[in-house]
C-alpha cells in the first residue's frame, strides 16, 4: 500500500478533518481575543464556519464538499443519540410538572410558525415574480433556524433530487442566517430590553440551581479499568447508529417490496430524517439498560452524562464548520430574494410567536424563556444558552434545562414534520394541503401551550 502524500484516499479525509479544526480552534483564538466577536456571542464553531467558507471562496486550500457534506449528515444523528443515551436526571417525589411537555410544544409550534410564514412567501413568489421557483422551498427555514444546518442539509438536499436547484446551499444558506440573527438580533434585543429595565425584574422569578454532570458518577463504570471510560461511551453511540443504519435499511427495504411508488417518496425522507430513528433507538437502550439494573442483570451504569455531553456537542460543532463551509455561493445566485425574504420574516414571526407562548409556559422566568428559546429557534441551543448566560449568568432559572427537556420532547412532537416535508414537494395543491395541515396543527399545540394543565410539584 502506498502510504505518501500520492495516496489522497488515505491522506484527504486527515487534511480535511484538519481544516475543520485548525478554522476551529482558529475561531476560539479570534472570539477571545478581539473584543467585538467576543461581544457579538457568535458561537465559536459558526464562526468557524464562515472562516472555512471564506478558505474555500479564497481558493486558499482545496475543500471537499462531498465529504463535508458527509460529516454533516452524519454528525446530526451521532450528537443526537449521544444525547439521547444520556440519564435523565430523578425528578422529586409527587412533581408531575408539564414545563418539559410544554417547551416541546412551544419549539414545534414555533416550527409550523416558520413553516407557515416560509411557505406562503415561496407560494407567493411562486406564483408571482418567480414562477420557476421550488414553491415548497418555504419549508426550509423552519428546517434552517428551527432545526439547524444539519436537517437544513438533508432536506435541501432531498428538495434538490426532486428538482430544486441549488437546493442544499440554500438551506446551509438559511441556518446561516438564523446564526446571525441569533448572535445579532438576540443581542440587540437583549440591550433593548435591558435599556427599558425589563431584565432586572425577571432576575427575581422562579430559581433553580442548574444541574451539574459529574466525571464519575454513583454505580457508575469505574474511570480506571480494562477498558478506558469514553471508549465505552463512544462504543454505544456508534452501536446505536449502526442499527439506526440497519432499521432504515430494513424499513426502506420493505416499504420498497410493498410499493415502487411510496418507495420513491418516502425512502429518500427515512434516509434524511435518519436521526429522529436513531435518537428514537438510543432511547430505548437507555431504557433497557435501565430495567436491566433495576432487575439486577446489569451492576453499572455504562452512561456517563458528562461524557456524552462532550461527545455531543464534537459531534455538533464538526457538523456546524463542516455544513456553513460547504455552502455553495453559486447555487444561490438566483434566489437571494426568497433567500432575504425568508431570512427576515423567519427573525421577526420567530420573536412574536414566542413572546406571546412563553409568558404562558414560563411566568416566574418569562424574559429568561424567551430570550433562550428565541436564540435556540434561530441557531441552536449553545446558541440559546450563549444568549441565556448574559442575563441569567449562573443559569439560576429552569431555562437552560428546559431547552434540553423540550427538545427530547420536540423529537415526539415533531414527529408529522416527516410527513409535511414529505407530501408539500408533490404538487401545488399538496404545497398548499401542506400549509393548511401546518397551521392546523399548530392550533393543536397552542391547545396543548395554553389549555393543558398539570398539578404542581
Amino acid at each position: 500500500m502506498d502510504y505518501s502524500a500520492a495516496n489522497t484516499a488515505l491522506w484527504n479525509i486527515i487534511v480535511q478533518l484538519g481544516l475543520i479544526s485548525g478554522t476551529l480552534l482558529l475561531a476560539n483564538l479570534l472570539r477571545q481575543k478581539v473584543p467585538f466577536i467576543r461581544k457579538s456571542l457568535m458561537p465559536v464553531a459558526v464562526l468557524g464556519g464562515f472562516l472555512l467558507l471564506a478558505v474555500k471562496l479564497l481558493g486558499l486550500v482545496p475543500v471537499d464538499t462531498q465529504l463535508m457534506e458527509m460529516l454533516v449528515y452524519h454528525g446530526i444523528a451521532l450528537g443526537f443519540i449521544a444525547m439521547s443515551l444520556r440519564v435523565p436526571p430523578e425528578k422529586e417525589k409527587g412533581s408531575s410538572d408539564l414545563t418539559g411537555l410544554k417547551s416541546g410544544a412551544v419549539i414545534v409550534s414555533t416550527y409550523m410558525v416558520q413553516g407557515v410564514t416560509g411557505l406562503v412567501i415561496t407560494m407567493l413568489l411562486g406564483f408571482t415574480v418567480m414562477p420557476t421557483l421550488f414553491k415548497a422551498s418555504g419549508l426550509l427555514l423552519p428546517m434552517g433556524y428551527g432545526q439547524g444546518p444539519g436537517q437544513a442539509n438533508n432536506v435541501g438536499t432531498t428538495y434538490e433530487a426532486l428538482g430544486f436547484g441549488g437546493g442544499r446551499s440554500f438551506g446551509l444558506a438559511i441556518a446561516a442566517a438564523g446564526y446571525l440573527v441569533a448572535c445579532i438580533v438576540g443581542v440587540i434585543i437583549l440591550n433593548v430590553l435591558s435599556r427599558k429595565g425589563k431584565l432586572r425584574a425577571a432576575r427575581g422569578g422562579e430559581e433553580k440551581q442548574p444541574s451539574v454532570d459529574f466525571f464519575q458518577g454513583r454505580d457508575e463504570i469505574p474511570v480506571s479499568d480494562s477498558v478506558d471510560k469514553l471508549s465505552v461511551q463512544i462504543a454505544m453511540v456508534i452501536l446505536v447508529y449502526l442499527a439506526t443504519y440497519l432499521a432504515a435499511w430494513g424499513l426502506t427495504s420493505g416499504i420498497a417490496a410493498l410499493s415502487a411508488g411510496l418507495a420513491g417518496t418516502v425512502n429518500t425522507l427515512i434516509w434524511g430524517f435518519n436521526f429522529i430513528i436513531g435518537a428514537a433507538l438510543a432511547m430505548l437502550v437507555r431504557v433497557l439498560l435501565e430495567k436491566g439494573r433495576k432487575s439486577g442483570l446489569i451492576r453499572r451504569q455504562y452512561q456517563n452524562n458528562y461524557l456524552l455531553n462532550r461527545i455531543s456537542g464534537f459531534f455538533f460543532d464538526v457538523m456546524i464548520v463542516a455544513g456553513i463551509g460547504s455552502i455553495n455561493l453559486e447555487d444561490i445566485r438566483g434566489l437571494w430574494l426568497p433567500f432575504v425574504l425568508l431570512s427576515v420574516a423567519g427573525a421577526v414571526v420567530t420573536w412574536l410567536h414566542l413572546s406571546a407562548v412563553c409568558k404562558r409556559v414560563y411566568p416566574g422566568y418569562y424574559y429568561e424563556g424567551l430570550i433562550s428559546m428565541y436564540g435556540m429557534m434561530t441557531g441552536t441551543i449553545s446558541s440559546g444558552v450563549l444568549l441565556l448566560r448574559e442575563i441569567d449568568p449562573d443559569l439560576a432559572t429552569p431555562a437552560a434545562n428546559n431547552l434540553i427537556t423540550g427538545s427530547s420532547f420536540g423529537i415526539v412532537l415533531g414527529a408529522p414534520v416527516l410527513i409535511l416535508v414529505g407530501i408539500a414537494p408533490r404538487s401545488d395543491l399538496m404545497c398548499l394541503v401542506t400549509l393548511l395541515l401546518a397551521a392546523a396543527y399548530w392550533g393543536l399545540l397552542s391547545l396543548v401551550i395554553y389549555k393543558l394543565k398539570g398539578k404542581k410539584a
